[in-house]
């Protein structure tokens, strides 16, 4: 029986790759609108919070350069490849079933 649980059919680990890549993204943005309108001291929003902690910043760019491969390639879990979660699967006729 569908406990409601897989509306969205993507993993948490998609989903948080997903908000990296926004957050990336959104970052890069700033930086290149800062660029183009002349700001010397840049728009870089990561650099400006963590600045002080120079290897923190390292690891979210890391993180936010995986989640953007990740997205080239998708995820492989057994979640996001089937696109319902196990609750939802009939063990018996390995279909979905329940009120979705």
């Amino acid at each position: 029986m569908c406990k409601n649980c897989c509306k969205k059919s993507e993993c948490t680990v998609a989903m948080t790759a997903k908000v990296l890549v926004i957050i990336g993204g959104v970052n890069w943005g700033l930086i290149g609108l800062g660029m183009l309108l002349g700001t010397t001291g840049g728009w870089n929003v990561l650099n400006i919070i963590f600045g002080s902690v120079p290897v923190l910043e390292g690891v979210i760019y890391v993180l936010v350069g995986i989640s953007a491969v990740m997205m080239i390639f998708g995820c492989k879990c057994a979640k996001c490849m089937s696109g319902v979660c196990a609750s939802c699967v009939d063990p018996d006729t390995n279909k979905i079933g329940g009120n979705m």
